[in-house]
């Protein structure tokens, strides 16, 4: 079986491509639009460079490689990203999966499993009394980057309804580990107590709100869950990826803390707050269970044990 992975280099991708080569029978194929190969990435990861923008060059991808699946992970990610230029995000995350789905059309490929990664951001600013989410949840996305992935999620479906493409959606809640761009909660303030361990800063790890609940899963679950969904989850459907369970920004610093080899204080820094910043979230993974079977593994504080100890040998 041929696999594409798009975004490959990054978090997600990255983790997902150790997942399917640990299994026998998959040529697996990433997707970078630098080509750059960073230290952790598979080195049997066969890599393509592909800018997902330029329609020509995902048209000579998917005509060069006819992937039986293709796992579509590249994105803007970053949510104050997303604030800072909309256009960027709405533009770079509408216009890949665009091409991808027409490049399919084109050559054919209505047996290739596309897998579509929505977020958790589509649901916006659920209210408490309606936690957990489902995927029958009102959406209502509180960020540009909530919209783009809402269009995603949407294309995804439209084109299942149109075209009969055999698209899986998923909509993934929070999740963390290691390799997670430091621009992210967890490893951004496992990075400030190494520095500190190190000496190399003030006693201080500076946060932004630490009151904001979120439904946190380790990414090695995660990629799990994108390849059952893909392969056992009803092409047409959405699953969300969630651990049920909300817990405070909070106890991802406390339990990062409660691993630290020194005593640090902790601050409010006022620039870490965002113009939008959803209370509460809990998704409700039900659904994806019926359907595959799937549940989180890794104990939360393994996560913050392994994200730490990245940090510390990586940064």
């Amino acid at each position: 079986m041929k696999i594409v992975i798009t975004g490959a280099t990054g978090f997600a991708g990255s983790h997902l491509a150790d997942h399917l080569l640990d299994q026998a029978g998959y040529e697996v194929w990433g997707v970078s639009e630098t080509g750059q190969r960073p230290p952790y990435l598979n080195p049997r990861l066969q890599l393509a460079r592909v800018d997902l923008r330029i329609p020509s060059a995902v048209d000579d991808l998917i005509a060069a490689l006819k992937p039986d699946r293709l796992y579509h992970l590249a994105a803007q990610a970053f949510v104050p990203q997303s604030w800072a230029d909309p256009w960027e995000t709405l533009e770079n995350n509408i216009r890949a999966q665009i091409n991808i789905i027409q490049s399919c059309l084109k050559h054919n490929l209505t047996g290739t499993r596309l897998l579509v990664v929505g977020s958790n951001e589509e649901y916006g600013r659920i209210q408490p009394d309606e936690l957990p989410a489902r995927e029958t949840s009102s959406l209502r996305p509180d960020s540009p980057y909530g919209v783009s992935k809402l269009a995603q999620d949407f294309l995804g479906q439209a084109y299942f309804l149109s075209h009969k493409l055999p698209i899986v959606r998923v909509r993934p809640f929070n999740h963390i580990g290691p390799r997670q761009n430091s621009r992210f909660v967890a490893p951004n303030f496992a990075r400030q107590i190494v520095a500190v361990e190190r000496g190399e800063s003030e006693p201080m790890v500076r946060v932004g709100n630490l009151d904001a609940q979120r439904d946190f899963t380790d990414v090695r679950d995660t990629v799990r869950a994108y390849e059952v969904a893909l392969e056992k989850g009803q092409p047409g459907e959405v699953y969300n990826i969630a651990s049920g369970i909300s817990q405070p920004v909070r106890a991802v610093l406390d339990g990062l803390l409660a691993h630290s080899t020194v005593a640090i204080n902790v601050e409010i820094d006022p620039a870490r707050l965002r113009p939008s910043d959803t209370p509460m979230q809990r998704g409700d993974a039900a659904k994806l269970k019926a359907a595959t079977g799937w549940e989180p593994a890794i104990p939360f504080d393994q996560t913050l044990k392994d994200i730490l100890e990245y940090e510390r040998q990586n940064y």
